[in-house]
């Protein structure tokens, strides 16, 4: 039996959610996509849960989007990259409008969907050996979806700079830029997630972090969910363009590519 994507346990009231997938340098495809989501969602309706924990197996956070998938992505039809949009906007939108506090333990590299992940959470760990970066216009394609998060995070001129460079940056760099919460080292970084954690399961009520929750994310972000519904059009639309073909074909084949 093949072991599961995505594993979920309970500890002290803190759902930890690991990313499995650590042979394909936790990559995402759709299915890694779905089962993450779902365990989000369980982790929301579970009431022995009050804090989440969201961390991968291997020494790579998520190296972005796999290499099967896109070479499949370039097969899709409009519609079809239109619905697979939708679902990894569904995922984003699940972690950050969950009603319980979601903490990230970035043991390693967070790239592209992966940085995403990593920022998108309300509390993010990283060690200091961890590289953070949306590397999507290197390959003709656009972080629609992401920046809809980051420009929220960080001011228009450093995302300009993230995102239209696609450099990839430190962890120490991303505590800068205001995308992550603590660096921490990789001996330690374990003990202090979870204490963390414990921390807000012992000494905050659930009512109040849920609530609390909600109204940064309302009164900060009042027009995400338009922004995001232009960044799925755009994500799908841009999956149709003759550079997005010739990036893929570059990277699957290792070349330079001369834009």
């Amino acid at each position: 039996m093949t072991e599961s994507l995505v594993l979920y346990t309970i500890s002290q009231r803190i759902a930890t959610i690991s990313i499995n997938r650590p042979e394909k340098r936790n990559a995402l495809n759709p299915e890694l996509v779905a089962q993450l989501t779902a365990a989000f969602v369980k982790a929301s309706e579970d009431e022995e849960v009050k804090v989440v924990v969201l961390k991968a197996n291997g020494t790579t956070f998520s190296a972005g989007a796999d290499l099967a998938y896109l070479q499949q992505l370039q097969q899709n039809t409009y519609e079809e990259n239109l619905a697979d949009s939708e679902n990894l906007k569904r995922l984003f939108t699940t972690i950050y409008y969950l009603p319980k506090v979601v903490i990230a333990q970035v043991e390693g590299h967070a790239i592209a969907g992966g940085c995403g992940l990593a920022t998108v959470c309300d509390i993010t760990f990283a060690v200091p050996e961890a590289k953070f970066g949306y590397t999507e216009v290197k390959l003709g394609f656009v972080p629609a979806i992401v920046s809809c998060f980051l420009l929220r995070k960080t001011s228009e001129t450093i995302a300009k700079k993230i995102l239209l460079t696609g450099t990839l940056f430190s962890a120490q760099e991303a505590l800068d830029y205001g995308l992550i919460t603590f660096v921490t080292k990789a001996e330690d970084i374990a003990l202090k997630v979870n204490n963390f954690a414990l921390s807000l399961c012992n000494e905050a009520s659930s009512n109040a972090l849920m609530v609390t929750k909600q109204l940064i994310g309302q009164t900060t972000n009042p027009d995400l969910d338009k922004s995001l519904s232009e960044a799925v059009r755009i994500n799908a639309r841009v999956r149709e363009s003759e550079d997005f073909r010739k990036g893929i074909a570059a990277f699957i084949s290792k070349e330079k590519i001369n834009w």
